[in-house]
């Protein structure tokens, strides 16, 4: 919760056309960090790609966004 806003102001003061989230090494993913990437995926249409770790992934599945097209596979 803590680092999940400061990730997605950092990537909207950058300008880019693609944004790849590298969260391989995330232990921790809470729903802020999953408000935050839905976010980013509205921003970014088909721009964001999120490399997630283990943790992140089952994140994810559970909350329903498991077969996003931002998602890299396993």
């Amino acid at each position: 919760m803590a680092t999940a806003d400061t990730m997605y102001q950092t990537v909207l003061r950058e300008s880019a056309r693609h944004v790849t989230l590298d969260l391989r090494a995330v232990s921790f993913f809470d729903s802020a960090a999953i408000h935050a990437v839905v976010r980013l995926a509205q921003q970014f249409p088909g721009g964001l790609t999120v490399l997630p770790s283990r943790q992140v992934r089952r994140v994810l599945e559970i909350s329903g966004l498991g077969e996003q097209d931002w998602l890299a596979p396993a």
